[in-house]
This record gives C-alpha cells, sequence and structure tokens, in this order.
C-alpha cells in the first residue's frame, strides 16, 4: 500500500512548477509527497510552502523547504494532501490524521487542492470505509456529543478515556453512520450549526484534482 501511496504522491508532485506557494498536507500519502517537493528544493526550485500540522512542518524543516504562513503568502498555488475517502464528486472524508481544521483552512486558500490517494480510498458515499472526524472543543464535549448522534449517528471520542489532542487543543469525535453520508451538504450545515464544533473532515466542492494510485497504475480524476 505505501508504494501506492508514493507513486500517486510523486505524481501530484510533478504538477509544482518554481516559484510556487505549495501547502503541505498530512498523513501517510502526504508525507511522501512532502519528501518530494524537499528534492525540488534541493535541485534548486524557489518554492514556499504553509504546513497543515506540526508534524508536517517538522519534517519539512528537516529537508530545508522554506516556510510561511497564509497570512504572509495568500493565496496558495497547490496543496497536495490525502483523503480517507473519496466519492464520484470528489468530495471527500479527511481528518483520521489529526489535521482537519488546518487542512481545510489551508485548502480554502488554495487555487488547486491536488488529492493523492490509493484506490482503497475511493467509494460510493463518504462515510462508508471510515468514520467522519468532527473537530470539537473540549467544553462540555459531552453535550456536543449529545447533539451529533442526535443526527443518526453513533459518535465515538478519538482516544477514549486518554482522548487525542488536536494541534489546536480540540478534540475528536468519529461519526459513524451504519449506510454511509447520503446528502454530505445536508449534513455539514447540520452538524456545524451545532455549538462545539469546530469543523468537520467533510472537505465539499474543495477539490481540483484526484490522483488515484492502483495495481494498473496512476490515473487522474478531475472535477468538470
Amino acid at each position: 500500500m505505501s508504494d501506492k501511496k508514493r507513486l500517486a504522491a510523486e505524481k501530484a508532485v510533478e504538477l509544482v512548477q518554481d516559484g510556487m506557494k505549495v501547502g503541505l498536507g498530512t498523513g501517510s500519502t502526504a508525507y511522501f509527497a512532502i519528501e518530494a517537493i524537499g528534492r525540488l528544493v534541493k535541485d534548486g526550485y524557489h518554492l514556499i510552502a504553509v504546513p497543515t500540522s506540526i508534524a508536517s512542518e517538522k519534517q519539512a524543516r528537516e529537508l530545508n523547504i522554506p516556510l510561511a504562513t497564509l497570512e504572509e503568502v495568500g493565496t496558495l498555488d497547490m496543496t497536495i494532501d490525502g483523503a480517507d475517502e473519496v466519492d464520484g464528486n470528489l468530495d471527500l472524508v479527511k481528518g483520521m490524521g489529526g489535521a482537519l481544521l488546518r487542512e481545510k483552512i489551508v485548502a480554502h486558500s488554495t487555487r488547486a487542492l491536488v488529492i493523492v490517494v490509493d484506490d482503497s480510498k475511493l467509494v460510493r458515499y463518504l462515510g462508508t470505509k471510515f468514520p467522519l472526524p468532527v473537530e470539537v472543543v473540549q467544553f462540555s464535549h459531552g453535550r456536543t456529543r449529545f447533539y451529533m448522534e442526535e443526527l443518526g449517528c453513533k459518535a465515538e471520542l478519538r482516544g477514549g478515556s486518554e482522548p487525542f489532542i488536536t494541534d489546536n487543543g480540540n478534540y475528536i469525535y468519529h461519526l459513524h453512520f451504519d449506510r454511509g453520508i447520503r446528502d454530505p451538504c445536508e449534513l455539514q450545515k447540520k452538524i456545524k450549526d451545532i455549538p462545539g464544533v469546530v469543523e468537520t473532515g467533510l472537505f465539499l466542492k474543495m477539490t481540483k484534482k484526484v490522483i488515484v494510485a492502483s495495481d494498473q497504475g496512476i490515473r487522474v480524476m478531475e472535477r468538470v
């Protein structure tokens, strides 16, 4: 599986041009993309990158990739990131890596969001292979859970008795839907209306291109 992830990531990095401002995703597939971007910098590319997590920032610094904040660079030319699920509309579930909030902020400030996955991440309905991660504030998170479960899911605190804490100091709940998510846009609105919810792992109508690696090779899916 890691070979597929590397192939997809390296194919995406072929789109990076000298002088670009690039967002660096988080997770096992994005790791390979950052490695490849590091090689471009070593070969003389002048790039500026914005990381989406402390882990990605650390990796980028080790590779001497020049870093900046969104406030400093404004709109990014491209962000390369992974996803947990991709449906036929190129809508995504992201966040199992724990960085969904920063990933979405960076994606929103990007001209072209390029997603790299292996073919196991392709689904008919979002929420069928992975739960939907939702970042919530710690205060009264049990009540936030109650309201999320009123939407017809089972909400599980990531980490259980030792909760996972995001880079932003928040918790993540995994929302399990028995039949998947049939109306992602409506669900997104309902979840974000709940006080205590910071952001969801639904990335809707944001993706420009998905690069998929399989045993048959690489294929590219693009939003029309």
